[in-house]
């Protein structure tokens, strides 16, 4: 933020030291000055106004009023003594309780002194008193800074126990504000100050914390949001012209044989519109001289992987090799069945590369990469390793991308001299801001069409006593000829607890469907993979009618025959896990199910995911909700990212902002988009600002 004073150690802050030094740093990330300024309180408590004794009721939420200390009594004995102090003003009197830091309280008290008192009224023994005040010696209220709207600021418990509530807090932060060196350079130009008649920055910093009026609160702000969000876009906006200009990419020229002979003579399907429309969309880009970064929504089933194909073909036609990443071993398998399905009439090599891959494999498939006889390699992170070389790559998919890590995206997109093109997949559907500010260097396709034939998936939210019902359904679907997957909620491949429910649940599921009318078969993340694979080909060959399943089911698995989905405990899991789950069925003709299986007991939030459930399959709208619901930081791995570690604004509520802030990144960009014209220098300098503290991979996602 700054290049001296704000960019100071906080342990050189008064009041803090070595040792809260490393408590804030491991608690809050917090390392500096300037760190310590961007703790923005989360809420705020009016402290303009003031009570009479008299005017105290049960029911009040934080009250403040002055009064004089009349009576100090300590009661009790061991853990069961406190101090009781009576004050009065000259409508009454009422008791204060204090139950801990009793030698510290008896301490500060002092008779006959006159407080300005603030806390929560409560009942006790019958009696309304105030447990735990918070006191303040008029003279000292309010101090230099105004504190009418006293700030709240977020705090630990490991902090809370060496003093760093959030009124000690707001002391570092008060003790901060007041330092006769504290200045916050300005980061924004004049014009764009005048032009949205924000604050400037120092005073935004100072009415954030200790506002002055709600009014200058309220600009102070936005002053800050539009900061954080406009920077974010200028940063992306940016990376985007600088791409476009610095790599240009493979010009595939030509449409051949490969695309025409599978187009014509071997898809057995209509492709839908929006996949013409999308086809259409990266052609251009692949035509343009220009490397494509796309990005490719499109919910479970909507044909992403064909439209893949059909690229990776045109990369083919051009004389040009493409890969596909995958985050899981099932997933990557499930591409290579896939791929080598729709491929098996024409003259395209397809391999698959995998942890499990044996060595002899390995060595084979590098020799036959780097002779440019293979020409579709799909793989796991296993692609990223450095023997992995290729003769010519020219189109890289990446399915699933926010699973991986942005070190591993970057090894694969360092494979060529030449900067490959890259298309990025993903099912599930990112909310409009999201993508705005995530994905705003790339170029966004979507596919909000299903092939047709596909029904609609019936989705019910039952609770635990009606499992019998859920059972006997169960039994209906399998005598029709129907596939059943039941799903556990396995939070962390570590948790013992959860291994066990699943595997009680196994029993209990063989127990309700005996063999050898049933049989049942079992996958999870702690299984080898040979072992999950092959559970997985019985159920695909229709040798099990019931999966038994942990989330590695999520995604990768298509068997067009299982039509009902059962998610036990459902309220333990995410809205978007949810609807990827319920993804795995549908997949063929006959109506589908997804049926929900809760407790009676739910959280306000757990009720809002399931019934979002039974009312849409639309996954944007999912998206939407489990964006409202769970903020940015727990959707898409975005915390790896680094990229929405948002401090103030909400991309949700804020929307507006975003969007404006968007805009005008665009359009200063566009008129310099290399930041080089002097009045964009203060512009300049805080995105090197940036940079300096934030390796840059936006070229890689």
């Amino acid at each position: 933020m700054d290049h001296s004073f704000l960019s100071t150690p906080i342990e050189f802050l008064k009041g803090v030291g070595p040792a809260r030094a490393e408590l804030l740093k491991k608690e809050l990330n917090i390392c500096t000055f300037g760190e310590l300024l961007t703790l923005f309180p989360f809420r705020y408590i009016d402290r303009s106004k003031f009570y009479l004794i008299s005017g105290i009721r049960d029911d009040s939420t934080f009250i403040q009023f002055k009064a004089r200390l009349i009576r100090i009594q300590t009661i009790g004995m061991g853990r069961g003594q406190r101090i009781i102090a009576t004050v009065r003003d000259e409508s009454g009197e009422i008791d204060l309780v204090w139950f801990q830091g009793l030698k510290w309280v008896g301490e500060m008290l002092t008779p006959q002194q006159e407080y300005v008192i603030f806390g929560k009224p409560a009942m006790f023994n019958g009696k309304l008193n105030i447990p735990h005040p918070e006191l303040e010696i008029p003279s000292n209220h309010p101090l230099s800074l105004n504190e009418t709207l006293r700030p709240i600021y977020n705090s630990t418990e490991k902090l809370k126990s060496k003093g760093l509530d959030y009124k000690g807090i707001g002391k570092l932060i008060k003790t901060l504000l007041l330092h006769e060196k504290f200045r916050v350079p300005e980061n924004l130009t004049p014009a764009i100050l005048d032009g949205l008649r924000l604050l400037d920055r120092q005073e935004a910093f100072l009415n954030i914390h200790y506002p002055q009026t709600p009014e200058l609160l309220q600009k102070a702000q936005s002053r800050l949001k539009f900061e954080e969000l406009f920077f974010i876009q200028l940063r992306l906006m940016k990376q985007r012209y600088g791409r476009m200009e610095k790599h240009s990419g493979h010009r595939f020229s030509k449409v051949g044989e490969y695309l025409n002979r599978f187009y014509h003579e071997h898809l057995t399907f209509e492709l839908t519109n929006a996949q013409k429309r999308v086809i259409r969309e990266i052609r251009a880009d692949l035509g343009s001289g220009n490397q494509m970064n796309r990005l490719l929504q499109g919910d479970v089933g909507s044909g992403k992987t064909l439209v893949a194909l059909m690229t990776m073909l045109i990369a083919l036609d051009n004389g040009f090799q493409s890969c596909i990443m995958a985050p899981t071993e099932i997933l990557a398998n499930q591409h290579f069945n896939t791929l080598s399905l729709l491929l098996r009439r024409l003259e395209v090599k397809v391999g698959l590369l995998t942890g499990s891959t044996k060595k002899a494999q390995r060595k084979e498939m590098q020799d036959m990469l780097l002779a440019g006889e293979l020409h579709i390699l799909i793989g796991t992170h296993a692609l990223i390793e450095d023997n992995v070389q290729f003769r010519n790559l020219g189109l890289v998919v990446i399915d699933e991308q926010h699973r991986f890590g942005v070190a591993q995206r970057a090894a694969l997109w360092e494979k060529n001299q030449v900067t490959p093109h890259i298309l990025v997949m993903t099912a599930t559907p990112i909310p409009r801001t999201l993508a705005m500010t995530l994905y705003g260097d790339l170029d966004t396709s979507v596919i909000d069409e299903l092939p047709p034939g596909r029904k609609a998936i019936i989705t019910k939210h039952v609770f635990e006593p009606e499992r019998k019902k859920v059972y006997d359904f169960i039994r209906q679907k399998i005598r029709e000829g129907s596939q059943v997957y039941i799903v556990y909620p396995l939070i962390q491949e570590s948790e013992t607890l959860d291994l066990k429910n699943l595997i009680d649940g196994f029993q209990s599921v063989v127990q309700e469907f005996p063999p050898p009318e049933y049989s049942v078969s079992m996958v999870h993340g702690k299984m080898r993979q040979v072992e999950k694979d092959a559970e997985m080909q019985r159920f695909l060959n229709r040798e099990t009618q019931i999966m038994v399943a942990t989330t590695v089911i999520e995604v990768g698995v298509d068997v067009p025959n299982a039509a009902v989905m059962v998610i036990e405990n459902a309220e333990r899991f995410g809205l978007s896990q949810l609807h990827q789950l319920r993804g795995r069925v549908g997949r063929g003709r006959d109506q589908s199910y997804c049926i929900l299986l809760s407790k009676y007991e739910l959280s306000a939030e757990a009720k809002k995911r399931l019934s979002t459930m039974v009312h849409t399959t639309d996954g944007f709208v999912i998206a939407e909700t489990d964006l409202q619901l769970r903020g940015p930081g727990d959707l898409q791995g975005t915390q790896q990212s680094g990229i929405l570690d948002l401090r103030i604004a909400d991309i949700v509520k804020d929307e507006k902002i975003l969007k404006y802030a968007r805009n005008l990144a665009a359009d200063i960009i566009k008129d310099d988009p290399g930041l080089v014209k002097p009045k964009n220098d203060i512009l300049a300098r805080h995105l090197q600002n940036i940079d300096r503290h934030q390796q840059n991979w936006g070229l890689i996602s």
